[in-house]
């Protein structure tokens, strides 16, 4: 059985200021073809389809687009299984959900919470026989405690184990788990980017070690932006289908293509690329040496680290008639890193409105910003960036 494993489509992200409609439409109309090149059984979508969870009516119609388009592409019985992740809004996500399983589109947006109440499957057949699609949208333990008798004491990965243990699931027959939640493998945790990194909790009470997992033959995850295995090649995150971050710069984004066969055989993983209208990139060096590329990158999305030693004027406004879409400008030489309190490796660079103004929050009360305020004030500085631009 052949499938696709897509995660975190983000959609109406924007990188820093710029609308990203234009990458999102072209990647997931390029996942269309891939579809219709491969003919897969299945297209996974593990989570997180919009960045907010109130997506705009742009996003939402971007989406609706997307489904459109794989049932038009779609003459092969082709099943497109969708779970909600943390960006999500479950009723948004669950619109018209009884007419778009008539359509091949099943979608799972809450874990069960009463008793009547389980996890959401698909199951389709091959030559081995029987393969079943579990599908675990995002899930904090708050959202399952009363299923659990009020259990107070029940944490991320608690929840996660008593759900899968409830449903009782044949593991001698083929299992596929969908899931939008933070694994780790014993000490190793997935290495994260400046993306989503908001969205995991620094202490690490959301982990989940992937031993709770390893009995299912795949186990397609979303939530973490960059594609890797965790704890072996049956439990992977696919990663996003953009670039979403200047961390993500030297990232290859691709479609995971998993391949089942019989009972017992290891899944064959292959990474299908993905394109993107513009890329983004770092580039680092003097002044003269960044605009040299401007020919190669002046479309791109571009950070800047300036390496000059002499005082530069306004090498942004230089820059910008190079470039028509930078990221930042980040001043990294001796004389900066001298000037900042004296840490090894600090640069300057112009601050974005988030970081100027979690530097102010530090400074006038003394602690850093809780995940929840700093979730607050990211919507508002996206929404007053979005009422600027319009």
């Amino acid at each position: 059985m052949r499938f696709f494993h897509i995660s975190d489509l983000h959609i109406g992200k924007q990188l820093h200021t710029y609308s990203l409609k234009e990458e999102q439409e072209a990647v997931l109309d390029e996942i269309v073809e891939r579809l219709k090149e491969y003919r897969p059984q299945a297209l996974v979508i593990a989570g997180d389809i919009y960045d907010k969870s109130a997506p705009s009516g742009e996003a939402f119609q971007l989406f609706n687009d997307f489904l459109n388009k794989i049932d038009e592409a779609n003459d092969f019985g082709c099943k497109t299984l969708v779970i909600a992740g943390n960006h999500d809004s479950a009723a948004r996500l669950n619109f018209a959900g009884g007419f778009l399983e008539k359509h091949n589109i099943h979608i799972s947006v809450f874990p069960p919470v009463s008793e009547r109440e389980h996890l959401k499957t698909v199951t389709l057949e091959d030559e081995y026989g029987e393969v079943t699609f579990w599908l675990f949208p995002f899930t904090k333990p708050g959202y399952v405690r009363g299923l659990f008798g009020g259990d107070e004491s029940l944490t991320y990965e608690g929840a996660f184990r008593k759900i899968l243990e409830r449903e009782e699931i044949d593991f001698s027959k083929r299992n596929v788990l969908v899931a939008h939640q933070f694994f780790k493998a014993g000490s190793k945790s997935p290495e994260t980017c400046d993306s989503e990194s908001v969205n995991v909790n620094v202490g690490g009470l959301d982990a989940i070690d992937a031993g709770v997992v390893k009995d299912f033959d795949y186990v397609a995850l979303g939530h973490i932006h960059g594609a890797q295995d965790i704890g072996g090649d049956r439990v992977r995150y696919c990663g996003t289908p953009l670039k979403y971050s200047v961390s993500e710069a030297g990232h290859k984004k691709s479609i995971t293509m998993v391949t089942l066969n019989e009972k017992g055989r290891e899944p064959e993983i292959t990474e299908i690329p993905l394109s993107s209208v513009r890329d983004v990139v770092r580039l680092k060096g003097k002044l003269e040496e960044v605009r040299a590329q401007r020919d190669f990158h002046r479309d791109d999305y571009v950070s800047v680290v300036l390496t000059d030693e002499e005082a530069l004027l306004r090498p942004k406004d230089i820059l910008m008639e190079d470039f028509n879409r930078i990221l930042e400008v980040v001043i990294d030489n001796q004389r900066t890193r001298h000037i900042l309190s004296g840490e090894d490796g600090a640069i300057e660079r112009e601050l974005t409105p988030f970081e100027a103004f979690s530097e102010f929050y530090g400074r006038m009360q003394g602690v850093a910003m809780s995940e929840e305020e700093i979730r607050i004030m990211k919507e508002i500085i996206d929404s007053a960036c979005e009422e600027a631009e319009g």
